[in-house]
């Protein structure tokens, strides 16, 4: 694999840090966070946004346990509380939307765990990781180039 560019627009790079950092903040919880944009990386299959999280999830304080079963979150469920198991959910249907749409199960499900500005938060969260993975696979960024 051939890294095709890291150059990336200033300006873009900014608003996305901006984005990422203030849905981050405004959600609360910096661990619930991380688990948010591994899934989605995983999904995704964004090796330097994992080999960042992750780094990051370890920092915060998210367990190991976690971390390993994360890919399979729904048969896990001795291992995610029910609010982290809501926000796994819609992370999955906004970063997949094979219907064109997320469930109204879903979000709602979301909605009976976070306050209205949380789940407008979660949201921004979720769309700006995705934003991130695209631009670093599709710029063929490699993991490895961050340390916390």
């Amino acid at each position: 694999m051939t890294v095709r560019t890291r150059l990336l627009d200033q300006a873009v790079g900014q608003a996305m840090s901006t984005l990422s950092a203030t849905a981050k903040k405004g959600l609360g919880d910096a661990a619930l966070a991380e688990l948010v944009v591994i899934r989605a990386s995983q999904l995704n299959h964004c090796a330097f946004c994992l080999d960042m999280h992750l780094a990051l999830a370890r920092k915060y304080g998210v367990s190991e346990r976690q971390l390993d079963l994360l890919a399979a979150w729904e048969e896990a469920e001795d291992v995610f509380s029910e609010r982290e198991r809501a926000a796994l959910a819609l992370t999955e249907a906004v970063t997949v939307l094979t219907d064109g749409f997320v469930p109204d199960d879903v979000y709602e499900r979301a909605a009976a765990h976070f306050d209205e500005a949380r789940l407008a938060r979660l949201v921004g969260l979720i769309v700006a990781i995705n934003n991130w993975n695209r631009v670093m696979v599709t710029r063929r960024i490699p993991p490895g180039g961050y340390t916390p």
